[in-house]
């Protein structure tokens, strides 16, 4: 039978997500090979390892185009300096009760936007940068997300996240943070933000529009640490887990505003009674995030 296929990212930590929670002990193994054989190929793109072997024969000797059960890959340009050729995740199919082909693409999201997969992963904060609605009280959490994208815009909604979680937090100097560092404390301020430019729509909806009163994003100059520029800005957000490089740069971490995370996604209209048994293979490696009503 045809396998359900299943848009994800061609590489990253959104990628490893999808390939721990799906694998169980038999196919453990290729899980783990595709994990190590592209974070070597990343080491190789950042110049941190030195091949054996050209890109093209690497290509060759990780792909296996007779079996669809073992993994296959292409190449990518890298944005890196160059633009160095990478070996990237192009798909594999996973055997079971539903066999799900994992389908490697650049936007997973946007795959899904254009009913060309009834499921897929990709960030959540792709998901907030493009179709939230943007709304004067703050976006909290996952579970809020449905009931913020309009049905007339996409057929796309967010069913579970796999808690491979970074948050969006705020981050402040000493001398800004007086007080408690929380969404509070953004209605009160006014001056200027440092953010992420990719992010500008996330940190609005996460913040609210309320709160944005009296407030100006600044951006990073290229070549500079969010951090560092955050310092010099006084106000900011940006992805932390231990927060030990914004405490490098002195900065005082404040409230966790939103978790960035990998999110099974699903178009509504192009599910099946296959897609769904597919989806609760996932579902019960993962948090469900709670459906509002639309």
């Amino acid at each position: 039978m045809t396998p359900i296929r299943v848009a994800v990212p061609r590489k990253g930590r959104p990628l490893e997500a999808v390939l721990e929670r799906l694998a169980d002990e038999s196919w453990q193994p290729t899980a783990d090979r595709i994990i190590s054989t592209l974070r070597y190929e990343k080491a190789v793109t950042k110049g941190d390892q030195e091949p054996d072997s050209d890109i093209y024969d690497r290509l060759a000797e990780y792909s296996d185009l007779d079996d669809p059960t073992e993994p296959e890959y292409t190449l990518l340009r890298d944005e890196r300096g160059g633009m160095p050729r990478r070996v990237v995740f192009d798909s594999v199919t996973v055997p079971g009760d539903v066999d799900i082909q994992l389908v490697g693409r650049e936007e997973p999201f946007r795959a899904l936007r254009k009913h060309e997969f009834a499921l897929g992963f990709d960030s959540a904060d792709l998901v907030l940068e493009e179709v939230v609605e943007l709304r004067e009280e703050p976006l909290t959490g996952l579970a809020e997300v449905n009931d913020r994208i309009d049905p007339l815009d996409t057929d796309v909604r967010l069913r579970a996240g796999l808690e491979d979680t970074v948050h969006h937090t705020l981050l402040a100097t000493p001398d800004v943070a007086e007080g408690d560092l929380d969404r509070g404390f953004v209605r009160t301020y006014e001056g200027k933000l440092c953010i992420s430019p990719r992010y500008e729509r996330l940190v609005e909806a996460v913040l609210g529009s309320a709160a944005l009163e009296g407030v100006d994003f600044v951006y990073p100059e290229p070549g500079i640490e969010e951090e560092a520029s955050i310092a010099e800005t006084g106000l900011g957000v940006y992805l932390t887990v231990t927060g030990s490089t914004a405490r490098e740069h002195g900065l005082v971490l404040g409230e966790q505003l939103f978790p960035s995370e990998t999110v099974l996604l699903e178009n509504r209209a192009e599910m099946s009674e296959r897609a769904e048994r597919a989806a609760g293979l996932f579902e019960a490696r993962a948090t469900a995030a709670p459906t509002a009503p639309e």
